[in-house]
Order: C-alpha cells, then sequence, then structure tokens
C-alpha cells in the first residue's frame, strides 16, 4: 500500500494538510497567540500585524486565535456527524441490500423522502427546531447524510449478495447477521470508505454555512462558519478576515477530497492495474 501511495503525491498533500489541521485543533491552547475571546475596541478590524497575523475582527479579537480554535468545533462536528451518517446508513444499506423486497423498499422509502429536500434545508430546519448547539448541529447533519451512504451501501451489496462465498456461508448454516458482518460488509466497505473522506468534507462545508446563518454553535465559541460571518458583515473595510477564514475551509476540505481520490485509486483494483 505505501509503495502504492507514493505514486500518488497528491494524496500525500492531502493528508499532510488534514494532518497539520488535527495538529492545529489538538495545540490550540499552546499555539494560539491570545485569547480567542479577548476583546479590544479600540482595534477593531485591526490590519494584519505581527502581533496580529490575520487582523482583528469588528470585536478586535485576534482573528488568528479563533481560527486555531474554531478547527477544534469544526473538525470534531465534520467527524462525528459523518462518523454517525457512516454507521446509521451503512447498517440501513446493509438491511436493505441484503433482505430485499418489503424490508428494502419501506427502508429506501424513508431515504427517498429525506432525500427529496435539499440538504441545507433540511438542516436549517432541523436546527431551528432542535435549537442551537454542537451536538444538535451534529445529529442535524448527520441526518442530511444518512440516505447517500445508505444508497451506496445498497448499490454495493447487490454486487455481492448473490456471490459464491456468500452462498457458501448460507450452506454452512451461518446466521444472517454472522454473514452480513463478515461476508458482505468487508467487501462492501471500499466504495463506502471513500465516501466517508467526502461526507467530512460535506459536514466541514455545511457546518460552517450553519454558523454562519447563525444556527451554529452560539457564539462567542469560535467557528470557522461565524468568523466567516463577522467577516462578512464588514467585508467592505476588513476583507482579510473573510479571506482567512475562508481559506481556512478551503485547505481542509480540498485536505480530505484529495485523501478520497487517493484512497479511491488505492482500493478499487480496477484504477489499480491502470497505473
Amino acid at each position: 500500500m505505501w509503495k502504492r501511495l507514493r505514486k500518488s503525491p497528491i494524496t500525500i498533500v492531502g493528508a499532510v494538510i488534514i494532518l497539520l489541521i488535527i495538529a492545529v485543533a489538538v495545540a490550540a491552547p499552546v499555539i494560539a497567540p491570545h485569547d480567542p475571546d479577548l476583546q479590544n475596541l479600540a482595534n477593531r478590524a485591526g490590519l494584519p500585524s505581527a502581533e496580529h497575523p490575520m487582523g482583528t475582527d469588528s470585536f478586535g479579537r485576534d482573528v488568528l486565535s479563533r481560527l486555531i480554535w474554531g478547527s477544534r468545533i469544526s473538525l470534531l462536528v465534520g467527524i462525528y456527524s459523518s462518523g454517525t451518517a457512516l454507521v446509521i446508513g451503512a447498517a440501513l444499506g446493509l438491511i436493505a441490500g441484503y433482505y430485499g423486497k418489503k424490508t428494502e423498499a419501506v427502508i429506501m422509502q424513508v431515504m427517498d423522502i429525506l432525500m427529496a429536500f435539499p440538504g441545507i434545508l433540511l438542516a436549517i430546519m432541523l436546527v431551528a427546531t432542535l435549537g442551537s448547539s454542537m451536538i444538535n448541529m451534529t445529529v442535524a447533519i448527520a441526518v442530511t447524510m444518512v440516505p447517500g451512504v445508505a444508497r451506496l451501501t445498497r448499490s454495493a451489496v447487490y454486487t455481492v449478495r448473490n456471490l459464491t462465498y456468500v452462498e457458501a456461508a448460507h450452506s454452512l448454516g451461518m446466521t444472517d447477521l454472522r454473514i452480513i458482518l463478515t461476508q458482505v460488509l468487508p467487501n462492501v466497505m471500499a466504495p463506502v470508505l471513500v465516501y466517508s473522506t467526502l461526507l467530512i468534507s460535506g459536514a466541514i462545508l455545511t457546518e460552517s454555512a450553519l454558523s454562519f446563518l447563525g444556527l451554529g454553535v452560539r457564539p462567542p465559541a469560535s467557528t470557522w462558519g461565524n468568523v466567516l460571518n463577522n467577516g462578512w458583515s464588514s467585508v467592505l473595510v476588513a476583507p482579510w478576515i473573510s479571506v482567512f477564514a475562508g481559506l481556512f475551509i478551503f485547505l481542509t476540505v480540498m485536505g480530505f477530497n484529495l485523501v478520497g481520490d487517493g484512497l479511491r485509486d488505492l482500493l478499487d483494483p480496477r484504477l489499480r492495474n491502470l497505473r
């Protein structure tokens, strides 16, 4: 795997970006130059300087410190929501694809109903109903992503449920649960794992959008979305706030997407043989 991975420098670049962002989030208390919530109204919308490398926002707070601390919430929401969606969606997809018939019809009709709503609108509706908090936002984002995971998993199960080794497991008297966990699941995980990287980047974008709209974690807690919102409100006098916040979001999402492309090439034998 490492030999094949070395032939894809773009994947390595993506992994380095992700590791750097995670390191920044973990080391936030150490590397943040200022208290992210400390206001200095005498230095509102200050230009980037040696003391404030990314300037200050409309309340005089250090933008770099807020982005460093904001990486914690943004990454946690992205990872938790995508992980929740992955577990629930994969379970529903496995059940629907393996059993078929009425079970599949019921599950997929519910997924189709959820997919009928635009993802961001469904997330806004759920957060507005449940209230603004990190947990509620995580749940809302996860709900919007479950249908995609379920449909992908069900399609993958279709290709393996009638193969010889699954039929052999049936003939040996294995239970359905054991067959699903030991014979079906390991052979459908490749596309699901690749899709999970896109889930994380999509969850980060959705969290940023919700926070930008004021439906995310309540201030003064900093996230990339509410830093971007603060920058938008003063974009004519301090455009650097929005630029730096958008850059953090862009690099993180690009890193996960690059790793996803690399995993696809690594796990798909058809693409692997073309290299």
